[in-house]
């Protein structure tokens, strides 16, 4: 049986990645091949992304896969965060740069469209969590501000579609990156046309949805030869949005298990054949986003290592060198437990300009002991977070139609030993961590099954038991972190 050979680029809010992934039989082997900074750039008071920076380290990585990975990958796809978007004019030129999500310019744009459309009719038509940044949302705020940008714009496209756009000169949005407008009705499978009603949008504005797992198309002759590889190499609408490949290859048997796709964001989460909408899900703000196979991901969004990488960038500017996060992560044992929580999803730590600042803020205004040395705030953001997934999964119990006897911990933050462990201890279940590499290797195996080298959902999540190392951890402390969740519990009420 050959190997076969696909190329993902993956990319998040801090960096992107070219991988190379290698699929023989029923095991895989991944190796990065090109990796580059990313973030958002400050242009005249907005936040937006570098589109062709970011494009043009598409191409470098894909040129690597040649030069240094042996030989041309049976195809290529791109898997990027959810929400943010790039509009093009009649002509297909890109207006303007793709706003970053966290842009002030949301800021009062939900109330802006709960003027036009009530909250719970939004809730019913979508089932996605409200949060500011939403697509829906950003859209709102460019209604309201009369944005010469939408007067321009013929199409509007996600920015995993807008990089396979470049690549390939098609216009589409796969489903599991459109499931997190806040645009798209699951139940009908279909963009919601009272959503676009309510914003004064022609429907036209959004793509067709492609299938995940499906070919796209080809590259174009320019973008194959800009990027070393043959001409009609093919495209592949794997699962776009990170979090969706992430969540295809958690390397889980049966159904009684959540999962946590950890890294700047937490999500928080199991897997539903079918959207789970209610007033219920409504009042715990849960979300139904696309999946690999037609499936849903029902889950909460919730801050995750963001706090401590921008912790990190405060200290790091202060101190001038590079700081290891698994020597951070280690440090966090020399500090008392337990002595001080935060609610990770309190707005003021959304986007601040100094985030130890804003942890000590929040612990003076709830009472509770500042963090005084790095060792404290790490711990008190690790506990925090932990906290938060007993939080979020006590609710999932509410509404998930089977039980939860285990949690998958996947993407970087399964590498985070102490995180994991806490994990365990705060939730009472046993977590398996890993592997780190779930997003690239759930946009490999998408292209695998596009291409038939693996025939099924369960088959990709077989290669993943195979393929990887597992950490495991087990609950030991139950008293204790019983006890802290009560205050924990207490305290975000409290603020």
């Amino acid at each position: 049986m050959r190997t076969h050979r696909f190329l993902a680029f993956d990319l998040g809010a801090e960096s992107g990645r070219a991988v190379l992934g290698e699929l023989d039989s029923s095991r895989l082997s991944i190796r990065e091949l090109h990796r580059f900074a990313n973030g958002p750039k400050r242009i005249l008071g907005h936040e937006h992304w570098d589109l062709d920076l970011l494009f043009q380290n598409i191409l470098e990585g894909a040129r690597h896969c040649t030069t240094e990975g042996g030989a041309a990958p049976d195809s290529l796809a791109v898997d990027t965060w959810g929400v943010d978007f790039g509009l093009l004019a009649e002509d297909g030129r890109l207006v303007g740069p793709p706003f970053a999500y966290r842009d002030s310019r949301t800021t009062g744009a939900m109330d802006f469209f709960f003027s036009r459309m009530p909250r719970e009719e939004v809730y019913r038509l979508t089932g996605v969590q409200f949060l500011p940044f939403n697509t829906l949302f950003q859209l709102a705020s460019m209604v309201r501000d009369k944005s010469s940008l939408l007067e321009s714009a013929s199409r509007l496209l996600f920015m995993p579609d807008l990089f396979h756009y470049l690549l390939t000169g098609r216009i589409s949005s796969e489903f599991t990156i459109a499931t997190t407008s806040q645009l798209y009705d699951p139940r009908r499978r279909a963009w919601s046309s009272e959503l676009m009603a309510a914003l004064g949008l022609p429907l036209s504005l959004l793509p067709d949805v492609a299938p995940t797992a499906s070919v796209l198309g080809s590259m174009t002759a320019e973008t194959a030869a800009a990027a070393g590889l043959p001409g009609g190499t093919p495209v592949i609408a794997s699962a776009s949005h990170d979090t969706a490949s992430a969540v295809a290859a958690v390397p889980a048997e049966g159904s009684d298990w959540a999962y946590i796709s950890s890294g700047t964001w937490s999500l928080v989460g199991i897997e539903s054949a079918e959207p789970i909408i209610s007033s219920r899900t409504r009042e715990l703000n849960f979300t139904n986003e696309g999946g690999l196979g037609g499936r849903f991901r029902f889950l909460k969004n919730v801050t995750g290592l963001w706090l401590l990488q921008q912790c990190r960038k405060s200290w790091e500017g202060s101190g001038g060198r590079p700081i290891d996060y698994s020597a951070l992560a280690e440090t966090a044992l020399s500090a008392p437990a337990f002595r001080t929580f935060i609610d990770p999803d309190n707005p003021d730590f959304l986007n601040p300009a100094d985030m130890p600042q804003a942890i000590r803020s929040f612990a003076r205004r709830t009472g509770q002991p500042e963090p005084d040395s790095v060792p404290a705030f790490v711990r008190c953001i690790l506990e925090s977070l932990a906290l938060t997934y007993r939080r979020v999964l006590d609710e999932l119990r509410q509404v998930s139609p089977r039980p939860i006897r285990i949690i998958h911990i996947i993407g970087g933050g399964s590498q985070n030993e102490l995180l994991c462990r806490f994990t365990a201890e705060a939730t009472g279940l046993p977590v398996v961590a890993g592997p780190a590499e779930a997003t690239a290797a759930g946009n490999i195996l998408g292209q695998a099954l596009a291409l038939g080298a693996v025939g099924s959902l369960d088959e990709i999540r077989a290669v993943m038991r195979s393929s990887f190392n597992l950490e495991r951890y087990q609950p030991r402390e139950a008293t204790a972190w019983e006890t802290a969740f009560v205050r924990f519990k207490d305290i975000v009420a409290s603020d």
